[in-house]
């Protein structure tokens, strides 16, 4: 049994991992975050000890390296604000800890770099949860792909509208110099499957960019790629609103569409059972669609292109 601390554990997407943790059989010793809406920790974790306090959980960490192997902390699972990400990580590799990161594992390209090096320096790892790769369809999908003989590229559009109210845009995920961006907030699940599943990126374009919606084009080795995001329930379509669907999730390709709307239940456990066993997606995983999404997010529109448009984005301009 290993021992597992977590940073954000009051955020939305802690209750996947706190189930991970708990599925695998280990144990989660201790816990922060600034919000003390965590009574969640009950279903899984009640002895947990828990911290406000950022310093005072970097404290006991240090101490109860120091008591020995059964004490100390195995594994840092990291659900903070995005921008938080890199010094958690850092943290982990600094007590002696593997880090199991949400995405994106970093805002920037080089942050990469320096943690590769602290990997080489500490002897311990970096992990992130790309849960989409461990989806039993699209693992069929990939192997499909790979076993295709196409002369020409697949022809793919992906649209992913997530309702978000108005907090969205007060709280870390509305701003950019924490978030990333909805590029990298919400779309950075997908850019990653994509590259995945039709090779690395060779040039990409963006024909809009606003504080919940972005829309481009991508070149893959294998595909041409149109693509819409948006955190705008307006964006729904007219169905979807009026049923009180909050979500609408689409990927094609050939006119074939990419079927995963349901099997998630369990893909963190997943990904936590490959990590377990050595075999978690580690840095150089993350890195394509890091890079991307850090290209779009200092791209100019634009508008007058060449490139395939998403339909999505015809109300906002003609070409």
């Amino acid at each position: 049994m290993k021992n597992f601390a977590i940073t954000g554990v009051a955020g939305y997407v802690a209750s996947k991992h706190l189930k991970a943790i708990k599925e695998t059989g280990n144990d989660l010793i201790a816990a922060v975050d600034p919000h003390d809406s965590v009574g969640i920790l009950d279903q899984f974790f009640p002895h947990t000890s828990f911290f406000t306090e950022f310093e005072r959980f970097d404290r006991h960490l240090e101490k109860i390296k120091r008591k020995g192997e059964q004490f100390k902390v195995h594994f840092l699972t990291i659900c903070s604000p995005n921008n938080l990400h890199d010094a958690h990580i850092r943290l982990a590799l600094r007590i002696g800890a593997d880090a199991i990161c949400e995405k994106p594992l970093v805002l920037n390209p080089w942050n990469l770099d320096a943690l590769q090096e602290l990997e080489s320096e500490t002897g311990s790892k970096v992990y992130t949860i790309l849960q989409l790769r461990v989806h039993p369809s699209l693992i069929e999908l990939k192997n499909k792909i790979a076993s295709e003989k196409k002369s020409k590229k697949y022809q793919v559009s992906l649209t992913y509208i997530t309702s978000r109210g108005l907090w969205y845009d007060f709280s870390w995920k509305g701003i950019k110099e924490k978030s990333g961006g909805v590029g990298t907030n919400i779309g950075i699940h997908f850019f990653d499957l994509l590259i995945w599943l039709f090779g690395s990126v060779q040039t990409s374009e963006l024909h809009l960019s606003e504080p919940k919606k972005m829309a481009g084009f991508i070149e893959l080795d294998n595909a041409d790629v149109t693509w819409f995001l948006s955190a705008d329930r307006d964006d729904l379509p007219a169905e979807l609103i009026e049923k009180k669907v909050p979500t609408f999730r689409s990927i094609e390709y050939d006119g074939n569409e990419i079927q995963f709307s349901s099997g998630f239940t369990d893909l963190h456990t997943r990904v936590y059972e490959e990590t377990l066993s050595g075999n978690g997606f580690g840095i150089e995983d993350a890195r394509p669609s890091i890079h991307l999404v850090h290209e779009l997010r200092g791209a100019k529109i634009i508008e007058k292109s060449d490139a395939i448009i998403h339909p999505m984005v015809e109300k906002y301009y003609q070409k």
